[in-house]
């Protein structure tokens, strides 16, 4: 459920769990134009700069994420973009985000965008994208220390708020000034609207040079301060992977990965040319006539399950920004069946909480024409999507050049500029140089294998059955999940489509289509749903039932491998692969965490969650490392 919480007469917004109002009577925007921008002398500050990262704890109604966003938007001179993370244990409800917002008329258009990816806020990490990407919000849900462990990055701005000290201590501790230290560079700056003597002390023990200054009335003092210690610091050397502006890179494989990863690239000013060996984008795993995007849930609400929302979450605001809905994709919902007795869900869900996966009322499986006492489960943030046409969309964007046709042999270091930064030259056949790069991303998915013989790369064949839909069918109009799926009613110039299956042939590389899978596939299909394979039977004995095959990559624990291709090698070739059955799912999330550490950025996913990812996983000596730095 969301926060509670109470309007004054006067418009001032009150939390009943604090005691506390959330801003004073000068008004949310106001304060933040005065105490937080100006404290840490935003927009000036990030001018021209590629990238700025702003930490706040206390996210509230976001009035102060609204204001820097709305200064961002005006000034020509911005950076390229803008982070913004922020920490918040009990969010409000997307109403009362609204009605804040309301009172600031110049803020109300940015809080419809965001209200708009107000949903599913769960505890851990919620990634928004706004600006078509050029404005990230990280919201932390939950308690302040545990979400700063969680982060890692170095911030250009501090924003301290929250409710005052004397009712939420937490907030204001040494130890949560001593985390949010962490943070800071030597310049940092940091602002408050609390002058409390603790506060300020704990601060400057912390190594901020931090002073009073005029407040905005009612209040006659804020505070604003600078990081600067007086002893002198251990040098933090940039991580190895990191890079300081953005170059040329070179992305093997035009497929889900590969053009996710050229997509979030360009975005942050990366020249991107991808080689694809066939003769066009997405003819591998991701040539799927259309698949089903769809959570894991699990009682314990397991790794892969926070991952797969993540990743949902990643994916879902570009669906809408770059495809069309009802041609490409679908918003329709997935409703999963599971065997009896297992559609169990993690306890604190309830029908009405930030949780997008609940129990499949009767009524809506009669309406599906499924049994009304099966037990399934309805994810509302699901639906089909045609991954052809995310490929597109993604490699169309500026920066990007595809070559195809270009099927890469070697990949070796060209000689190093005068700088000293390595550079790599990628060869194709006949020694036939491609082309010549700073960076190097391999995202070929099972073809990955000849250049990664250190990572555990399966390949695992899948076969799906699709057709037309005849006129009197009346297959389901929302996608069904299980053991198989089934999606019609896709649009297509010939008709609309359906299309079920897969199957799951581990460590089979045959792309040969089987008449006998299409035979498993319509059996998955009576299990599934009776009635749509009834309707579907003659279509499959009539040949009129056409088949797919491709194969997708796996990793031995079914997760998807980002990072460098060899251990200790953070500024050789990297790879973004082993996505399995879930390259929907899973390749803007891949993207945006290898575009995170090559440029220092904020992580889209906790620290733990962004390590279950990582290629150092795959080599004995440095999992163990990993896993005590996680």
């Amino acid at each position: 459920m969301a926060e509670p919480v109470e309007w004054r007469a006067d418009g001032i917004p009150r939390s009943p769990r604090f005691d506390d109002i959330y801003h004073s009577e000068s008004g949310a925007a106001a304060q933040a134009r005065h105490v937080f921008l100006g404290g840490c002398g935003l927009p000036a500050a990030w001018s021209g700069k590629p990238q700025w990262r702003v930490l706040e704890t206390g996210f509230g109604f976001g009035l102060n994420f609204l204001t820097t966003w709305q200064a961002w938007r005006a000034d020509p001179n911005r950076c390229r973009l803008l982070h913004f993370v922020s920490i918040e244990a009990y969010p409000v409800s997307r109403e009362d985000l609204l009605r804040a917002a309301a009172a600031s008329p110049e803020l109300l258009a940015l809080a419809e965008e965001l209200a708009a990816q107000w949903h599913g806020l769960l505890p851990g990490f919620q990634r928004l994208w706004l600006d078509e990407g050029q404005v990230l919000l990280t919201l932390c849900v939950g308690d302040v220390q545990p979400m700063l462990r969680a982060q890692r990055f170095e911030a250009d701005s501090i924003y301290l708020d929250g409710f005052s000290p004397q009712r939420n201590p937490q907030m204001w501790s040494a130890e949560t000034l001593k985390s949010v230290s962490r943070f800071a560079r030597r310049g940092t700056r940091i602002a408050t609207w609390t002058i409390a003597r603790a506060v300020r002390d704990a601060l400057a023990q912390c190594g901020f040079q931090v002073e009073k200054t005029p407040g905005l009335p009612p209040k006659r003092d804020c505070l604003q301060g600078i990081y600067d210690p007086a002893w002198e610091l251990r040098r933090r050397d940039p991580s190895p992977e990191e890079i300081a502006q953005p170059g040329h890179c070179v992305v093997i494989g035009a497929g889900l990965a590969g053009a996710a990863v050229a997509s979030s690239l360009a975005r942050r000013g990366w020249r991107v040319t991808v080689l694809e060996a066939s003769a066009q984008p997405a003819t591998g795993a991701s040539g799927l006539p259309v698949g089903v995007l769809a959570p894991h849930v699990s009682p314990d609400d397991a790794l892969l399950s926070r991952l797969t929302r993540a990743g949902i979450r990643a994916t879902w605001p570009q669906l809408e920004q770059w495809l069309v809905e009802g041609r490409d994709w679908g918003a329709t919902g997935v409703v999963e069946r599971r065997a009896p007795g297992d559609a169990r869900l993690p306890r604190s869900w309830t029908a009405e909480g930030p949780n997008e996966s609940w129990h499949a009322t009767p009524e809506q499986l009669r309406a599906l024409g499924v049994p009304d006492d099966a037990d399934a489960i309805r994810h509302a943030r699901a639906g089909w999507v045609r991954p052809a046409s995310l490929v597109r969309a993604w490699l169309a964007q500026p920066g990007i050049r595809v070559m195809t046709g270009a099927r890469v042999v070697r990949i070796e270091p060209s000689p190093a500029p005068s700088d000293g930064a390595p550079r790599w030259a990628v060869h194709g056949e006949n020694d036939r140089r491609l082309a010549e790069a700073d960076r190097v991303v391999l995202a070929a998915g099972i073809d990955s294998r000849g250049f990664a013989p250190a990572l555990p790369l399966q390949p695992v064949r899948g076969q799906v059955a699709w057709g037309v839909t005849d006129p009197d069918a009346l297959l389901p109009a929302v996608p069904l999940n299980g053991d198989g799926h089934l999606v019609a009613h896709v649009p297509d110039a010939g008709g609309e489509l359906w299309l079920t299956g897969a199957t799951f042939d581990r460590d089979s590389d045959d792309r040969t289509l089987r008449a006998e899978d299409n035979a498993i596939n319509l059996e998955k299909l009576r299990r599934l749903h009776p009635h749509a394979a009834a309707r579907l039977f003659p279509a499959f004995e009539s040949g009129r039932a056409h088949a797919w095959a491709g194969v997708r990559c796996a990793s031995a624990d079914r997760r998807p491998l980002v990072g460098p291709l060899q251990a200790g090698a953070e500024r050789g070739p990297w790879v973004c692969t082993a996505l399995g059955s879930r390259g929907m799912t899973f390749a803007a999330l891949c993207a945006e965490l290898l575009a995170a550490r090559w440029h220092g950025e904020p992580l889209p996913l906790p620290a733990r969650l962004a390590g279950a990812l990582d290629t150092r996983r795959a080599w004995p000596a440095e999992a163990q490392r990993l896993a005590s730095a996680m």
